[in-house]
């Protein structure tokens, strides 16, 4: 899996998400984040939402990790470092990031699965809560984003 995510990467950021920007009808960020132990930016392509009451301000992760019972290593980093950097297809920027709790949660945990119901059957096969990261945007520029080599 971890060869296929660093594909996935190598190839969005060479296609500027042409390819891998949108995948099994959803679409793609690449989240980078500091790894927790190592303290390296670490980069994993991620489905990703729209929070609809914070439309361009706020975007949402599901860190379902297929259901599994442990949190993903990402999700795990963010609760050491909230600051990330985005990259969608064509715009990239900074963010902090933070598990949505309450009434938040819940709503945005509703919308999502409303639409994407296959996050229900990622939830029925764990005990642990999927948490749902929001990422506050501090600045999102769009336009080219050159690859990276």
């Amino acid at each position: 899996m971890k060869r296929i995510g660093r594909f996935h990467t190598w190839l969005f950021r060479r296609t500027g998400g042409r390819i891998g920007g949108r995948v099994d009808g959803l679409d793609v960020l690449l989240l980078t984040v500091r790894g927790r132990r190592s303290g390296l930016p670490r980069t994993q392509p991620l489905p990703y939402f729209h929070d609809s009451q914070h439309p361009g301000e706020r975007l949402v992760l599901l860190a379902s990790f297929g259901g599994n019972e442990r949190d993903p290593d990402w999700c795990r980093n963010l609760d050491e470092d909230p600051e990330v950097k985005v990259r969608l297809k064509q715009a990239s920027g900074k963010g902090s990031a933070r598990r949505a709790a309450g009434e938040e949660r819940t709503r945005l945990w509703r919308e999502i699965t409303e639409e994407h119901p296959r996050y229900l059957a990622y939830q029925d096969k764990t005990r642990r809560e999927i948490p749902v990261v929001v990422i506050e945007l501090a600045a999102l520029q769009i336009g080219s984003v050159p690859p990276r080599h």
